[in-house]
């Protein structure tokens, strides 16, 4: 067995621990390997030892890899999306994790809609407030959302947070379970055409607190492929 499958197989092993010690159903949690800089290669071995999900942070490295590897696997872009890179992602990305304010929402379905196509995407909440950080504000989530639901080439399927870096993982846990909080507001909204079924939350240092949480995706790159520059 390769690195990189016996590195797959250790994070499904924690992840389905985690999900034990909070009564869930580890099938419930999707791991994305995140192959940003990583080889097409390195990536295909991943999908190769089953990972189903690969996340990319830009938006012209995932072309080059979808290249080699196609449709065996369902692409996410977990990184910041300019508005003018947006006519890239419909037919390229099944899940963008980084839709933050209606410019951006309205340019990404405009573009589906040309491509008459429907992207799935998630609202990325800033819920720590770091000013260097992508995200809407929490309090500005619900409008959000109610705006976007009346745009008919994107359907916002959840929300994403990424929480301040930290060695400790349980410094994480707060902002985890913010969000976890701010879902449960806006889901009692009842906004039409919005899901919040799929929380991304959690990546390398923190995935297993963000599973205990209620985390439905875990973005994984370092566990799995090694530091990179």
């Amino acid at each position: 067995m390769s690195e990189v499958a016996e590195n797959i197989k250790d994070v499904r092993r924690r992840i389905a621990e985690a999900a034990g010690r909070v009564d869930r159903d580890p099938s419930s949690v999707t791991l994305v390997a995140v192959t940003k800089t990583v080889s097409p290669q390195k990536a295909l071995e991943a999908v190769e030892a089953g990972v189903t999900d690969l996340g990319e942070a830009r938006t012209q490295e995932a072309k080059r890899k979808y290249e080699v590897i196609g449709n065996r696997a369902v692409w996410h872009l977990i990184g910041p999306l300019q508005t003018n890179k947006a006519k890239y992602c419909p037919g390229l990305f099944s899940l963008i994790h980084s839709l933050d304010r209606m410019e951006l929402i309205s340019e990404l379905s405009r573009r589906a809609e040309l491509a008459g196509t429907v992207v799935d995407g998630l609202l990325q909440v800033n819920i720590s407030g770091e000013k260097q950080k992508s995200g809407c504000r929490p309090q500005d989530a619900g409008d959000i959302l109610k705006s976007a639901s009346s745009m008919r080439g994107v359907r916002i399927t959840g929300l994403m947070t990424i929480p301040p870096a930290c060695d400790d993982p349980e410094d994480s846990r707060p902002v985890f379970r913010s969000l976890m909080e701010l879902k449960s507001d806006l889901t009692k909204i009842g906004i039409e055409n919005v899901s919040l079924s799929i929380v991304s939350a959690g990546m390398t240092n923190d995935y297993e607190v963000a599973v205990e949480e209620g985390s439905t995706l875990v973005r994984v790159g370092t566990a799995i492929f090694g530091s990179r520059s």
